[in-house]
């Protein structure tokens, strides 16, 4: 489903802004990926289970395209997840979690995650899931590069190598020219692009929040506005299709915060090279859901394409550089 957010050393201390009370458990303040206690057989297992789930998540969003409109679905993505969110924001952190630092942001970082939200359900009713993801992934390729234009970051020629290596597996993906590209293709990289932009926001916002209240405040945006525009887009849906917009929901929120939690446990740049295992499950999925699999070019550019994510994040934990937790997908 990451995000992916990051900025170069992050402090080691307790980075909630003064605004916020400590979460109302007894285990105190949650810590950053930057001061995380260190337990990553268990930080490893929770992302396993979050990258099993939101795959699910999409299929049932491709199904749920079939018959009824992206905007709608994006509406039950936003607002099932806030609805399960709303409680565990409430116990941790009180109501005073909804006024997060730096809101002007914080409503760009919200509203450009909701954009790429809907160009990525819109490319899954087009296009096989993993087919969709895989070009989605983009997403750390353009953070890496915004990173140096936008926020003054060194990135050194290894890593622009790699970053042009993993365009290339994009457009092995894509085959312009062959015969074979398909345009809503262009939906997938539309969303990747975004959360590449996304992925500086959350950068920029490293310390000003905890995760989970920047990614309650994330839901709450998205709720509020796709439910001001549900009038114009809304086809009351049946039981079955209620059914599986609130599992869409549901699963966004459970997959999502134990994104989280597996991050309070492990830094960033250790548990990012397995953010790919879920273009397996996206695989897995689209057979089992629609009969789907990738070609054996889409393979090879889907191979690409991870290695060379893979690296850039391996060479920026060698490099040290501490990073945010990123978010799966949207």
């Amino acid at each position: 489903m990451t995000k992916e957010a990051r900025q170069i050393a992050l402090a080691t201390t307790d980075t909630r802004p003064a605004n916020l009370p400590p979460p109302r458990t007894t285990t105190g303040p949650m810590p950053t990926s930057s001061s995380a206690p260190g337990f990553p057989f268990a930080a490893i297992l929770l992302l396993f289970g979050a990258l099993t789930l939101l795959p699910i998540m999409d299929g049932c969003a491709k199904l749920l395209s079939q018959s009824l409109s992206v905007y709608e679905i994006t509406w039950a993505r936003y607002f099932f997840h806030w609805i399960v969110l709303l409680p565990i924001l409430f116990v941790r952190y009180s109501w005073r979690a909804f006024t997060p630092a730096k809101m002007t942001m914080q409503l760009a970082r919200s509203t450009i995650l909701l954009l790429g939200t809907i160009l990525f359900f819109f490319g899954l009713s087009y296009m096989p899931v993993a087919d969709t993801l895989a070009l989605f992934f983009i997403s750390p390729l353009v953070a890496t590069l915004l990173s140096a234009l936008l926020l003054g970051e060194k990135v050194g020629p290894r890593r622009l190598v790699a970053v042009a290596i993993g365009f290339v597996g994009a457009l092995i993906i894509l085959r312009p020219g062959l015969g074979v590209f398909r345009w809503p293709a262009l939906f997938a990289l539309g969303s990747g692009l975004c959360y590449g932009f996304y992925a500086v926001a959350t950068r920029k916002l490293a310390g000003t929040a905890p995760p989970l209240v920047t990614a309650g405040f994330t839901a709450l945006v998205g709720a509020v506005v796709m439910s001001l525009s549900a009038p114009i887009y809304w086809v009351t849906p049946s039981l079955f299709q209620l059914s599986l917009m609130v599992v869409i929901g549901l699963i966004a929120a459970v997959g999502h915060y134990m994104v989280i939690l597996a991050y309070e446990r492990a830094q960033a740049s250790l548990l990012a090279p397995f953010a790919y295992y879920e273009i397996v499950m996206a695989v897995a999925v689209g057979f089992v859901m629609f009969g789907d699999l990738p070609d054996r070019w889409t393979w090879l550019g889907i191979a690409v394409l991870a290695a060379s994510g893979i690296y850039i994040s391996l060479r920026e934990r060698q490099l040290g550089l501490r990073r945010p937790p990123p978010d799966p997908n949207p």
